[in-house]
């Protein structure tokens, strides 16, 4: 793409050179900016109400219709949305959803949005919603935050600048551009599905793994046990609490704290967080195993890499004698395992797996030397899997990262599109 033949200073520092027959004007004489609606619980329906569009419903930069809220109460004309209305998320606990918007289709219109929410309503949309979603937007957007108020009012999102071209070229724009993102919008489409592609590898390696071994050739026998299904025939099969000891003792001592949001789901994975856990926790010693009985479907399992306290809704579990700690962690990880355990759950806004059932599950495990191996073939495999998917994932940033620099160099005239 060329640049233009001749530029100007815009007057605004972070704005820069815009092309010279370009205008520079505040949004506030481009459109009106809308503050939502406000209601009570007792607006609030099951069904057949207007539906309230709140920041749940912005993913990724689409919308996202899995987290409603619908109310029944008069709705004023002007806070009913409009096809062409730029719903932007102008309060929030994180400063980091603050400006995350969608534009207003065919699909939401007649509804309204809820007080945290801003509509920004301007005959221009086609082009200005490529403002909204420009580094010129969110770089604006962040100097009004602070450590105390993550908010974006009416009063800041007026005096917001942007560069203004005539409206054949703003239409010619608009259309380049959506060509343009949907594009590279369907090429991150296709590597997040690939990411997933590599999820359900991981998964079927680790169950195949530890339930049948890895030599292919190896004679399996009916285990008579219906979520065992077929063994290999040399493995043993024992009660759950014959492999595993529950270790229940809590530690006065000053030892780190870990919660499930430190295990990341269905991975074994430990992740860094800056929570401060109240009470005391089950003791756990590097090796042990911790287990999350809620919810038994995130797969909640980490292999301790220090002494630490297990705070929450844990089970911390030592392996005995006859289990490698490595091999157990993915057993407890296979999907096969999961379902089973998911299967038992008690209570049902809070659904937890009882030790009583784990305790009694039959389980087949092979001989330590056979658990050292196909630990050992899990982690090379799951070596190439991380590669691919740290790959894909970079490609995925990058190209959000050339999308993002796209749009803004279109929007502030430092490309020319033709």
């Amino acid at each position: 793409m060329e640049k233009y033949k001749t530029y100007k200073d815009s007057g605004i520092e972070w704005l820069g050179e815009i092309p010279e027959h370009w205008e520079v004007k505040r949004l506030k004489y481009i459109g009106d900016s809308i503050i939502g609606i406000t209601y009570s619980p007792k607006d609030v329906v099951q069904e057949g109400g207007t539906l309230v569009l709140r920041s749940s419903n912005i993913q990724n930069g689409k919308l996202s219709l899995k987290d409603n809220v619908y109310i029944n109460k008069d709705i004023p004309e002007k806070l009913e949305t409009k096809v062409g209305d730029i719903l932007i998320c102008s309060r929030n606990g994180s400063r980091k959803l603050i400006g995350k918007n969608i534009t207003i289709d065919k699909e939401t219109e007649g509804e309204t949005f809820g007080a945290f929410m801003t509509v920004f309503r301007t005959e221009q949309y086609e082009f200005i919603s490529k403002y909204f979603n420009s580094q010129v937007f969110s770089g604006q957007s962040g100097l009004f935050l602070t450590s105390t108020i993550n908010q974006l009012t009416i009063n800041t999102l007026n005096n917001f600048y942007t560069a203004l071209p005539p409206k054949e070229e703003r239409d010619l724009i608009a259309k380049y551009l959506d060509k343009k993102v949907g594009e590279i919008d369907n090429l991150i489409s296709q590597k997040k599905k690939l990411l997933k592609l590599y999820e359900k590898e991981k998964e079927a390696l680790i169950n195949q793994a530890v339930t049948n071994g890895i030599n292919p050739n190896v004679k399996l026998m009916d285990s008579n046990i219906e979520w065992l299904g077929e063994i290999p025939e040399h493995w043993t099969i024992k009660r759950f609490k014959y492999f595993f000891e529950l270790k229940t003792q809590k530690n006065d001592e000053i030892l780190p704290k870990v919660g499930l949001e430190n295990i990341e789901s269905k991975t074994g994975n430990f992740i860094e967080t800056e929570s401060d856990f109240n009470g005391q926790g089950v003791h756990f010693l590097e090796k042990n195993i911790l287990y999350g009985k809620l919810r038994p479907y995130l797969a909640k399992v980490w292999l301790a890499e220090f002494e630490g306290q297990a705070v929450g809704d844990f089970y911390v579990f030592n392996a005995l004698n006859d289990v490698i700690p490595e091999f157990a962690k993915f057993k407890l990880l296979a999907y096969s395992f999961i379902d089973i355990t998911n299967s038992s759950t008690y209570g049902s806004k809070m659904p937890r797996v009882s030790w009583e059932f784990i305790s009694n599950l039959l389980i087949s495990f092979p001989d330590t030397d056979e658990q050292k191996d196909i630990v050992q073939f899990i982690e090379d495999k799951l070596e190439v899997i991380h590669k691919k998917t740290n790959k894909t994932k970079k490609l995925i940033r990058l190209l959000k990262e050339y999308k993002t620099a796209l749009i803004s160099d279109v929007v502030t005239g430092k490309l020319k599109v033709n």
